[in-house]
């Protein structure tokens, strides 16, 4: 598949009614003056922000928010008052990240250089938190370099999401990017060769053709799939061959096989030694 630079239009602020509020193990800030404080000094910590419809004054908000790449979400005062525990939010909360984030300017340092063997896990807009953390663990185990993740229309990483990992996202690099199709491209530019996961590809996971060195394995949503523009921006396509009647497999069990099986063709060759593990809660 030939590499096609895209491009995708900006995404106006959501309503909040367009998506449920994240559950209540997630960190939250609010308040104008606590939330423009995390905004200055430590915007790779915010996931999103939320603003009281019909409610102005938030310029500075909208600039750093713009500034940063983070979400806004236009929410009713019940959504509100949900995430700041009944306290008086003035307007304003933002839920914050309880992992260090990074950008997609952070990428070249997360690799080994050019040339070298490199695995790199792209998540095209999950849903789900309890499989980003599963994935997490699993990449974590697998030696890859970093998991990266859209900021908009997706799954953001919380509390869900750190515990279902296992304490691995405290120590795996998680990136949030803007837009997917674009951080492939980047990839690309840094040497990665783009594997995307799609049930309806005609090359096998397990094909003649042995996985790229230096990989970036993209894994769609639940249900979905990849996305049209994700998936024509991959360099190829792989499917995991089904038997029976299921006709598809969870994201984090199909993201595990997809890593394993560059392990497998990898050996002890590349990243940290090898261990032998079972399977645990």
């Amino acid at each position: 598949m030939n590499r096609r630079d895209l491009r995708s239009s900006p995404v106006a602020p959501k309503r909040e009614q367009e998506r449920e509020t994240p559950p209540g193990d997630e960190g939250w800030c609010w308040g104008k003056h606590p939330v423009l404080a995390l905004l200055k000094e430590a915007p790779d910590r915010v996931l999103k922000v939320l603003l009281l419809q019909k409610s102005g004054g938030w310029e500075p908000v909208l600039a750093l928010c713009a500034a940063h790449h983070i979400p806004l979400v236009w929410a009713d005062a019940h959504a509100l008052a949900r995430c700041c525990e009944g306290e008086n939010h003035q307007g304003i909360a933002a839920q914050m990240a309880p992992v260090p984030l990074y950008g997609p300017e952070d990428l070249p340092g997360l690799f080994p250089e050019k040339g070298a063997p490199a695995l790199a896990v792209v998540l095209d807009h999950l849903q789900d938190p309890h499989n980003m953390g599963a994935i997490v663990r699993t990449a974590e185990a697998a030696g890859a370099g970093a998991v990266i993740f859209p900021r908009r229309r997706g799954v953001l990483p919380g509390g869900t999401v750190a515990k279902a990992s296992a304490g691995a996202a405290l120590r795996l690099p998680l990136v949030a990017v803007p837009n997917i199709a674009r951080t492939l491209q980047d990839l690309q530019q840094e040497g990665f060769w783009t594997v995307g996961l799609d049930a309806g590809a005609p090359e096998s996971l397990w094909s003649s053709s042995a996985l790229p060195g230096r990989m970036a394995l993209v894994v769609g949503a639940e249900g979905e799939g990849l996305s049209r523009l994700v998936a024509a921006r991959c360099d190829e396509l792989r499917s995991i061959p089904l038997r029976g009647a299921t006709g598809s497999l969870n994201a984090s069990v199909a993201a595990a096989l997809g890593l394993f099986e560059w392990v497998r063709q990898r050996g002890a060759t590349v990243g940290s030694p090898l261990t032998s593990g079972g399977t645990s809660r």
